[in-house]
């Protein structure tokens, strides 16, 4: 049994608490809760349309944009912003229907994801739900470099810089 003084305090703490909690906005008491009140991480639960292919670090980014690549709808690139102003893959996003799970990999059943997946640096490996992880592209050794796509874009360079010059002369 609770003494006077014990009743009386539990009043006052109860007081305080309410007096707090009509001083907070909804992101702060969904935060003092215990369990958090937290939805769940994007694609986690394995019930979205898409497979997500994660090539890079989330922490690295601070803008996020989503480009669709080839048909619409099938293919998207999650493009984030460094911090130094710089643009890189994030993640890519696989329509379910233009690949399936085999094993603990993703096997692409359409022209545009096997060209997206021969791009890719390894194989996706799940790690949960819809969330699978790859390396951003191939190694290149040293000895196959420049690289044809180098060479082009290095010749277009060239070309850009020699159309400037004449046009500012």
């Amino acid at each position: 049994m609770a003494t006077v003084r014990q009743r009386e305090a539990a009043r006052k703490n109860i007081k305080k608490a309410q007096m707090k909690w009509e001083g907070m906005d909804r992101r702060q008491h969904a935060k003092s809760q215990p369990e958090g009140r937290a939805r769940a991480q994007i694609g986690s639960k394995g019930e979205g349309k898409f497979y997500r292919i994660e090539v890079g670090n989330k922490e690295n980014f601070t803008t996020f944009r989503y480009h669709d690549v080839g048909s619409k709808g099938h293919l998207m690139r999650l493009s984030g912003k460094r911090p130094t102003g710089s643009w890189g893959t994030q993640a890519w996003l696989v329509e379910k229907g233009d690949a399936h799970m085999q094993g603990q990999t993703l096997v692409a059943d359409t022209r545009d994801a096997r060209e997206l997946f021969s791009k890719l640096g390894s194989r996706p490996k799940h790690i949960k739900g819809d969330i699978f992880a790859a390396m951003d592209r191939r190694n290149v050794p040293e000895g196959e470099k420049p690289t044809p796509a180098q060479k082009r874009a290095r010749s277009a360079n060239i070309r850009k810089a020699q159309q400037s010059r004449r046009k500012s002369s």
